[in-house]
């Protein structure tokens, strides 16, 4: 295994919640209205400091996706997944994107969002609606 290398943001950050590496800026927010399994989610036109695992297919709420879970490269912790390919025409904007899981993550100001009694326990996608 070779050096690891990783990326100093300046700015409003969002970092894992386990060890403090930095992830995405706030102004990469794409979309802030996206869910997961354990609650909120973000979508990021750019994160840093991941590594990606096997691409898999996954039938999500907004149909099938191509998708790859992304893991913090300061400490491996899965931090939520990119989105590679989208079989509807409506879903295409996501591509290349990434999505954050917000409890997986702190915030710009430390904070960390904490799993709701009512979180969708099924599948993980956008709220679209």
């Amino acid at each position: 295994m070779g050096r690891l290398f990783v990326v100093n943001l300046e700015g409003k950050i969002y970092s894992c919640k386990h060890c403090r590496t930095h992830l995405a800026l706030y102004e990469d927010i794409y979309s802030r209205t996206f869910q997961c399994r354990h609650g909120k989610a973000y979508l990021f036109n750019k994160v840093v400091n991941v590594s990606l695992g096997e691409m898999e297919e996954r039938m999500m709420m907004t149909g099938l996706h191509t998708v790859a879970d992304i893991f913090c490269v300061g400490c491996g912790s899965i931090v939520g997944w990119k989105y590679e390919t989208a079989y509807e025409k409506s879903q295409k904007y996501k591509e290349g994107k990434s999505v954050l899981e917000r409890y997986k993550v702190s915030g710009p100001d430390g904070s960390h969002y904490w799993i709701s009694h009512e979180a969708h326990v099924g599948g993980s996608d956008a709220d679209d609606v």
